[in-house]
């Protein structure tokens, strides 16, 4: 009974750009990472909503290449939400690596509101954002996440990654690095 219900409220996911009828939804979500006191991921859910059309406007330049600036690359955000519009996460796709994403960013950020973890949600996100990666026309996705975040690890590998060498940042923090196969 419990692993149907799991396929229920799985299904009635859905992964879709940020938009303005969602402004509330978002808000709300914005709000669950600021009192949680972590650190925002994906870095795009740290822009200051407030001006919430030009956080979208944001967004959506991020996407070309001439709005960018030297040094970054294009990507692509998606919100996960559920079936009563709540806003569970998001995921920012880079559709190329520089050499720090190959290093320590990979192509895929993703993250969940801090009151949603531990319901198989990040797993999801992260399958739809593969798919979304496919589409973008990336064929071998490069995910990675702290030694530390032992649960992203676990994600990673359920969505079929394949460790590579781990990378060391200067502080000393491990980065678990990760390939996934998508052609």
């Amino acid at each position: 009974m419990e692993d149907s219900k799991y396929r229920e409220s799985m299904a009635q996911i859905f992964l879709v750009r940020p938009t303005v009828e969602l402004r509330e939804e978002y808000m709300e979500f914005f709000q669950d990472w600021q009192e949680s006191g972590e650190d925002m991921v994906p870095w795009v859910i740290s822009k200051d909503p407030t001006n919430y059309e030009d956080m979208l406007e944001f967004l959506f330049k991020n996407e070309d290449k001439q709005y960018i600036a030297d040094g970054w690359v294009p990507s692509s955000t998606f919100w996960l939400v559920n079936e009563d519009r709540k806003v569970v996460g998001a995921v920012n796709i880079r559709h190329a690596l520089t050499e720090k994403l190959f290093n320590s960013g990979g192509h895929i950020g993703y993250g969940i509101r801090p009151s949603e973890r531990k319901k198989g949600y990040a797993t999801k996100l992260l399958a739809m954002a593969l798919e979304k990666s496919k589409e973008i026309g990336i064929s071998n996705a490069l995910v990675v996440c702290d030694y530390v975040n032992v649960a992203s690890r676990k994600t990673i590998i359920n969505n079929g990654g394949v460790q590579d060498k781990d990378f060391i940042e200067e502080d000393g923090n491990i980065i678990n690095r990760f390939w996934i196969k998508l052609a």
